[in-house]
């Protein structure tokens, strides 16, 4: 079947050419129309309980995750001269576009008792107009209010924060770069004319960031991969058509990959921006398989004709299977219930496969009009230093297996008290650096604020108006007293925070009057809660907005916002866990039915899936990858050696993460399922080279497993180098979920290389001691058959 691929594919290479041609410029079109996604909820299934209740409280109450916040610690912040221009730095940023408010110190009101009209009048406390002078009595009137103490400053540490929201709308689309940036630039050149440092954080400034980086990082890992590929290339062929023709192999494939995103109505997220450097990485190895068969049987025979055809007669089996397993290896996240994995395992198990098929045509398409190559091209495979190497693993195998075996079951040992100490952790940015701006600006909020993830609670009392009955408004405040015994949790916002201040107001600006109304107070407050503006209706709204958004229509169901630290997928279900008792102590949930939920809640549950989801994958990808070693091989002996070899550098990888500490979370779960994919290429690579030689060599299996370590070697430690160069360069990424993607598959791969060149071949010897299974010759032809004359007609 092959031999009549292989003929077709050369007899009619110029409409193969020219149809491979069409299609790259269709997917280079669509590819010029990717875009990055700024959705954070992907990683969760729409049916999940947990979705489901946060897509109801964004219903009512609107999206959680607008808030960016930005703070400075200073001794004179309330100086006339800083406090002046933090107000016009206020109001600047008040006419950024797609900024809806700005809660800060300079835009912050006052309600002030209007006893002729019997209402409460809403007061700025600056009127936003000319130089501002009178500070001390700004500072007094401001830090007389107890409503924004905890929100807007810390007393104790001289920290104050203003809190941004900006449009929804914008923040899903990629005009949330300008936005950030623009708040950035101004922030910026305060900082610089007040001498301070200016601190920002919240999810849209998270993200905005995050997104920014793997933007950046997408065209760096882009450039090394090739630049590291094409040197290894080179030193490998010491010819610059080689490189080139895999250069230009694996461009295709990586404008396919992102055409590919846009073609499915996908965008660029964390995930899929790794897939043009691993089209880069995977394609390469094609390309090594493909010209070293070439350059062998034109060393062998002489002719080019006849080496491109066996090129791709020999070798488009082995390159079939080794890219199916490795889209297997990636496409099984497809199969899960998230909408992140399904994405980023649909377009890297097709595009994986399409490199199979990219490189079939293409690579003997090009070189059937190249010079044959000449000596110094095929020099490689007689390389000194690799042949000497080759010749000590084949005495390994030969002399000294019962110490393979030994380390191979120490290594297995060892590994698995490593695997007992693994642990489960994810943070929202425990990927990034710890000395990274983004992660020492949130402990700064999570230091002087406790935080700036969104934590909610919704209290729903079964009944219309129930929100403000005055039962229902002392137990808000009575939980809201008890969640300030956290120290991870930051200030409780509620509608009682804003009727404790329309209070205070009524007792003249006492301080010690913002409380929840009695029985008493509470006949004598209800007149004076419709406010009325002394500065226009922007401070009335304000005041009403803050109301309104923390009940919904029919003030039937309330909403407690909290502020809290990034505490992780660990103890943030702890925290909700030791909250919940007292919370349905004070709510008897025969009457009231409250939920938790929040983008804290979404990142927690998201967390679990993926983790939960990737090990399901894994599994899934075993089963898949090794049932075509089954339909592969017809052996189950053959089936148990590729199991052993690839189990081992999975477990010992594993068993390292737990010595060293390293957390099972998403970007680290996923090392197993891509390198279980591509670890599997180099046994097939082996084994099928193993069952090509067996019936030359009469079924003598030590002389076919030293001529397969020969044979096969060189090319499996040149793609193995080349795949640990390439996945090496994601080290360099500034996420440390990345950095263990690359560090901790190329270790995989290091070690499956041994694995492959020792432990294999001696089992393989051991299988020829137990009983050979069945003999599976049927992929292999008469070696000695001349087809040249055949291949040279072709080629006319």
């Amino acid at each position: 079947m092959w031999h009549r691929i292989a003929a077709f594919v050369i007899k009619f290479r110029v409409f193969l050419l020219l149809l491979l041609l069409a299609i790259t410029g269709f997917m280079g079109y669509k590819a010029s129309k990717v875009e990055l996604s700024y959705d954070s909820t992907g990683a969760i299934p729409t049916n999940n309980p947990k979705f489901l209740e946060y897509q109801e409280f964004r219903k009512q109450f609107g999206q959680d995750g607008t808030m960016m916040v930005v703070g400075v610690q200073t001794d004179h912040f309330f100086e006339p001269a800083f406090f002046d221009a933090y107000t016009k730095l206020v109001h600047q940023l008040e006419q950024v576009p797609a900024v809806e408010n700005v809660l800060s110190i300079p835009t912050s009101i006052n309600l002030v008792k209007d006893t002729v009209n019997n209402r409460l009048t809403v007061v700025k406390l600056t009127n936003g107009t000319g130089t501002i002078t009178n500070t001390d009595t700004i500072a007094s009137t401001f830090l007389n209010l107890p409503f924004y103490r905890g929100l807007l400053y810390n007393a104790d540490t001289k920290a104050y924060m203003m809190a941004l929201y900006i449009n929804k709308d914008v923040l899903a689309s990629k005009g949330r770069k300008k936005v950030i940036n623009d708040i950035h630039k101004l922030c910026e050149a305060f900082s610089k004319n007040e001498k301070v440092e200016m601190h920002y954080s919240g999810l849209p400034y998270i993200r905005t960031e995050v997104g920014n980086k793997i933007e950046s990082e997408m065209r760096m890992f882009l450039l090394l991969s090739f630049a590291l590929t094409a040197v290894i290339l080179m030193l490998f062929f010491r010819s610059a058509v080689a490189v080139v023709a895999s250069m230009l192999v694996v461009a295709v494939g990586v404008v396919w990959s992102i055409g590919t995103i846009t073609l499915l109505s996908y965008k660029i997220t964390l995930l899929t921006a790794l897939i043009p450097p691993l089209v880069v990485v995977i394609g390469i190895p094609n390309c090594v398989y493909f010209l070293n068969k070439y350059h062998t049987e034109y060393s062998k025979y002489g002719n080019k004709a006849r080496a491109l055809l066996r090129m791709v007669d020999r070798m488009g089996i082995v390159t079939l299977f080794t890219n199916l397993t490795a889209a297997i290896g990636f496409g099984v996240f497809f199969f899960t219930k998230s909408k992140i994995l399904k994405e980023f395992g649909l377009v890297a198990g097709i595009n994986i496969l399409s490199l199979f098929f990219i490189s079939l045509v293409f690579l003997p398409a090009l070189f059937s009009y190249l010079p044959a190559p000449k000596t110094k091209h095929t020099n490689y495979l007689e390389s000194g230093w690799l042949h000497n190497i080759l010749t000590t693993l084949t005495n390994w195998v030969f002399n000294k297996r019962p110490w393979i075996y030994c380390c191979s079951l120490i290594v297995v040992a060892v590994s698995v008290m490593g695997l007992l100490r693994l642990k489960t952790v994810g943070f929202v940015v425990d990927d990034l650096p710890k000395k990274d701006k983004i992660y020492t600006d949130l402990k700064f909020f999570e230091q002087h604020f406790h935080g700036v993830m969104p934590l909610e609670i919704v209290v729903d009392t079964k009944r219309k108006n129930g929100a403000v009955s005055l039962p229902v408004m002392q137990k808000i405040d009575a939980l809201s007293l008890y969640l300030q015994r956290f120290p991870e949790l930051g200030h409780a916002l509620s509608v009682v925070d804003g009727i404790k201040f329309a209070r205070q107001a009524y007792y003249d600006g006492d301080s010690s009057s913002f409380g929840v109304p009695n029985m008493l107070d509470g006949a004598f407050l209800q007149p004076y809660l419709k406010t009325q503006s002394s500065t226009g209706s922007g401070s009335k709204n304000m005041f009403a907005k803050l109301l309104s958004s923390f009940m919904d229509s029919t003030k039937q169901k309330a909403r407690i916002s909290i502020n809290m630290a990034d505490v992780g997928s660990v103890v943030l279900p702890k925290l909700l866990d030791s909250i919940r008792p007292k919370t349905y102590e004070i709510f008897d949930t025969s009457k009231y039915n409250v939920t938790f939920t929040g983008s804290s809640i979404i990142f927690l549950e998201g967390s679990k899936f993926i983790i939960n989801s990737l090990r399901d994958s894994l599994v899934l990808a075993f089963i898949m990858i090794f049932g075509c070693m089954i339909a592969l091989f017809y052996s189950w002996r053959i089936l148990i050696i590729s199991l052993v070899v690839n189990i081992i550098p999975l477990l010992a990888t594993a068993g390292i993460m737990g010595w060293v500490g390293i957390p099972i979370k998403p970007s680290t779960v996923l090392v197993f399922s891509v390198a279980l994919g591509i670890t599997i290429d180099v046994t097939i690579r082996f084994l099928v080279s193993y069952k090509q030689e067996l019936e030359r060599h009469k079924e003598d299996v030590p002389s076919t497993v030293r001529r397969t370590i020969f044979d096969t070697g060189l090319s499996i430690i040149y793609t193995s180098l080349i795949l640990i160069a390439g996945f090496g360069v994601f080290a360099l990424s500034n996420f440390d979920g990345t950095k263990s993607l690359g560090y901790l598959t190329s270790l995989t791969l290091l070690l499956a290389m041994i694995t492959n060149l020792t432990l294999q071949p001696a089992m393989l010897l051991w299988l020829n001691k137990a009983g050979r299974g069945k003999s599976t010759t049927w992929m292999v032809e008469n070696e000695e058959e001349d087809d040249t004359e055949e291949a040279e007609k072709l080629l006319r």
